[in-house]
């Protein structure tokens, strides 16, 4: 149907594309409904590879004892998206693809060098998360595509996350870092830039050994967050050097 039928677009829980819907901001009219399809719902493992169907939901993803085995960040930033009602009915593949640089699961899935798996009639194709988006809400996938599920390989190190919001809770992130320590640090922060980022000259300051200090300077150049209507620039980059150093501190053996 997506081949066949150009402006027809997928939607799975709704809870972003209704919003834009009510604000007049989505292009298309017509609309080709997922939520019936089960499969897309499936979470596996197999080799400590974490296999997440795109259709899964921010509940399913809590209770999934798969991904509170492997992921366990993921299940903490599930936990803090939304309320009960937008857990049930929001899914991973919709976070991904609505591409917002303030997706809470986004930075999760960058950190843990997840693989996002793209289906057309033609065939099938992988992407490196991080290569997947192009811009702001702009990425690879194709018209004809649907993204069907993750591959998130095992992580070896100690996991870590944490937003910043207005309030504690059912607030829009206006930072939010996801981190793994290993021998090959990961670090990927949201809402500091038009996509989700990861910060490699950090990253590869951390490897060799530089202290917190020193890669907290790095990661303060490295970024380039904004002023808008949720925060500022300054705040912005003091709240995610603060989260670094926070992640080196929990994470320290």
């Amino acid at each position: 149907m997506l081949r066949d039928e150009p402006g027809l677009v997928p939607l799975a829980g709704c809870t972003d594309l209704y919003v834009a819907v009510n604000f007049g901001t989505l292009a298309g009219s017509r609309f080709l409904d997922l939520w019936p399809l089960a499969p897309l719902r499936r979470i596996t493992a197999s080799n400590d590879t974490l296999i997440i169907g795109a259709m899964a939901t921010y509940t399913e993803i809590i209770r999934s004892r798969h991904v509170r085995k492997l992921l366990p960040m993921l299940v903490e930033s599930a936990r803090q998206i939304g309320g009960p009602q937008i857990q049930n009915r929001g899914t991973i593949g919709g976070n991904i693809a609505n591409a917002s640089p303030a997706g809470d699961s986004l930075p999760v899935l960058s950190a843990a060098d997840a693989v996002v798996v793209l289906k057309s009639a033609a065939g099938e194709r992988r992407v490196a998360f991080t290569e997947f988006y192009t811009g702001y809400r702009a990425s690879v996938r194709n018209p004809d595509e649907l993204i069907v599920a993750l591959e998130i390989p095992k992580q070896n190190g100690a996991q870590w996350f944490r937003k910043v919001g207005t309030r504690a809770a059912q607030a829009i992130s206006k930072v939010v870092m996801a981190a793994v320590r290993d021998e090959r640090p990961r670090i990927a922060i949201g809402s500091v830039a038009p996509t989700i980022v990861r910060a490699p000259r950090t990253e590869a300051a951390l490897a060799s050994g530089a202290s917190i200090d020193e890669a907290a300077r790095v990661l303060g150049d490295e970024i380039h967050p904004i002023d808008d209507v949720r925060s500022t620039a300054d705040y912005r980059r003091g709240v995610t050097v603060n989260l670094l150093r926070r992640f080196w501190t929990d994470t320290a053996k």
